[in-house]
C-alpha cells in the first residue's frame, strides 16, 4: 500500500543502534519485497527473528486441475463448501493459474495451534460471514462483514473469529497487490476522483509484542507446499517498525460508486490491481440516468480475461437464480451477458442493492476438482430463450 505507517518504538535512523532497557540491540529486519526494490518496513524485534530448532513435516496443497483448459461458464454454489475446523485444511482452491489461486473457506476454528505465513502470495481475504480479529507479527486489525483483508506475502498471521458461522473468499496472489494506478497522483495519494481514499483504509493500530522462548510452530505456504517449522521464539515479538509494507483493511461498503448518464462498464467497480488481474466491487448505487437507458450491461465478449463473480447480497440484476455465495466463471474467448428477460426487467429501475466482488485474470482459469464438487453443470445453457 502506498503509504507511510509507523507503530510501536523505532530508533530516530534506520540501521543504527537500537538498544534495550538492558543494554542489548534490538535486532533489526528490513521486510521488503521486489530485491530491494520495491514497498518495504524496517522492523525491530525482541529477538533475533532467524532461530529455527526443526523443520517437521511437508506436505503438498497444490489443487488438483480436472480442466486446464475450459471454455465452459460455470456457476459454483459456495456455500456448499462445508464447514472445517482447522482454517488452512478450509481452504479450497476452486480455480487456478500461474498468477493467483481463488480459495473458498468456511473455517469454524480460531487460528491459534500455529502460526502461518504464505511466502509466494500475497493474500486478499474478503469476509462474506464473520467477524474477529486477524493478529499479525505488525499488529492488528478488526474485520466483519464485508471487509477485505490485504495480507502482504510474507507477514506472519493468526486469526480469532467470534463464532463458528464463517465464509471466506480469498484471492492469492503471486503478484503485489495495488490500489489501482490511475487512482493514485505521482505522489502516490489517491485522487479526488478515487472512489475511495487513505480514511477508509484502516492501517494496524495494535500491537502484540512478546518476548518468549519455547517451541513455537509455523506453517508456511511455499510453492504450493506446507513446511512446518519450529522456531525458538515467539514470532510476535516485534516491537516497532515502519515503512509502507504491512497488512490493511478496507470495507466494500466504503466504496463510492460511480455512475453516468448510461452504463458504465465494469473498470469503474474496480478496487485491486495486480500485472495479472484486477478485482472489482460491485456496491449499491444509482442507475443510469439517461430517459432511455437500459441499466442492464451489454452483451460482451471476454476476449483477453477470464471472469468471476463472487455474489455476496442483494438482487444482481443481470442474472437469474443466483444466491449468496455462488461463483460465476465466464472464460475468455466466448460472449456473455444479461440473462433472458433480465434487460427488459432491468428499464425504468432507478437503483441497485446488489453486492458482489468481480475477479478478472488475464491468464485462463483452471478448474479444480474442488469446483467440480459445488459446480452447476448446466449454467452454460441458461442463456437459452
Amino acid at each position: 500500500m502506498p503509504f507511510y505507517h509507523k507503530l510501536g518504538k523505532i530508533p530516530p535512523k534506520r540501521h543504527t543502534q537500537f538498544r534495550k532497557p538492558d543494554g542489548s540491540l534490538y535486532p533489526e529486519q528490513l521486510f521488503g519485497t521486489i530485491g530491494f526494490d520495491g514497498m518495504y518496513s524496517n522492523i525491530y524485534h525482541e529477538n533475533r527473528p532467524t532461530q529455527v530448532k526443526e523443520i517437521k513435516n511437508q506436505y503438498s496443497v497444490a489443487p488438483k486441475v480436472v480442466k486446464a483448459n475450459n471454455m465452459k461458464s460455470y456457476r459454483f454454489r459456495g456455500f456448499q463448501v462445508k464447514p472445517e475446523n482447522d482454517y488452512l485444511e478450509s481452504r479450497k482452491t476452486v480455480l487456478t493459474n500461474s498468477d493467483c489461486n481463488i480459495i473458498l473457506a468456511a473455517p469454524k476454528k480460531s487460528l491459534r495451534e500455529y502460526f502461518y505465513k504464505n511466502t509466494d502470495a500475497d493474500e486478499l481475504i474478503f469476509i462474506h460471514k464473520g467477524s474477529g480479529k486477524l493478529r499479525t507479527f505488525l499488529g492488528n486489525l478488526d474485520f466483519k462483514y464485508g471487509d477485505y483483508l490485504l495480507i502482504p506475502r510474507g507477514i506472519i498471521y493468526q486469526i480469532d473469529f467470534d463464532t463458528e458461522d464463517n465464509r471466506l473468499f480469498i484471492v492469492e496472489s503471486y503478484h503485489p497487490i495495488y490500489t489501482p494506478k490511475r487512482y493514485r497522483n505521482w505522489f502516490g495519494q489517491l485522487l479526488e476522483h478515487s472512489p475511495y481514499c487513505e480514511r477508509d483504509i484502516r492501517k494496524p493500530e495494535e500491537l502484540e509484542t512478546y518476548d518468549e522462548k519455547g517451541d513455537f510452530l509455523m506453517k508456511i505456504k511455499k510453492q504450493d507446499e506446507i513446511i512446518e517449522m519450529v522456531y525458538a521464539t515467539h514470532p510476535f515479538d516485534v516491537v516497532g517498525y515502519d515503512g509502507y509494507n504491512f497488512p490493511y483493511a478496507f470495507s466494500i461498503h466504503d466504496f463510492e460508486p460511480i455512475t453516468g448518464r448510461i452504463h458504465q462498464p465494469p473498470p469503474v467497480h474496480q478496487t485491486f490491481e495486480t500485472a495479472a488481474f484486477v478485482v472489482c466491487s460491485f456496491v449499491p448505487r444509482l442507475y443510469d440516468y439517461h430517459p432511455k437507458s437500459i441499466p442492464a450491461p451489454y452483451n460482451h465478449s471476454n476476449i483477453d480475461s477470464d471472469e468471476v463473480l463472487y455474489y455476496v447480497d442483494g438482487d444482481f440484476m443481470s442474472r437469474n437464480d443466483v444466491e449468496a455465495g455462488h461463483i460465476s466463471l465466464h472464460p475468455a474467448g466466448i460472449p456473455h451477458g444479461p440473462h433472458p428477460g433480465a434487460t427488459e426487467r432491468s428499464i425504468g429501475k432507478t437503483e441497485t442493492e446488489e453486492l458482489a466482488v468481480m475477479v478478472d485474470t488475464f491468464k485462463p482459469l483452471k478448474v479444480t476438482e474442488e469446483a467440480m464438487k459445488i459446480a452447476d453443470d448446466t449454467y452454460h445453457q441458461s442463456w437459452l430463450d
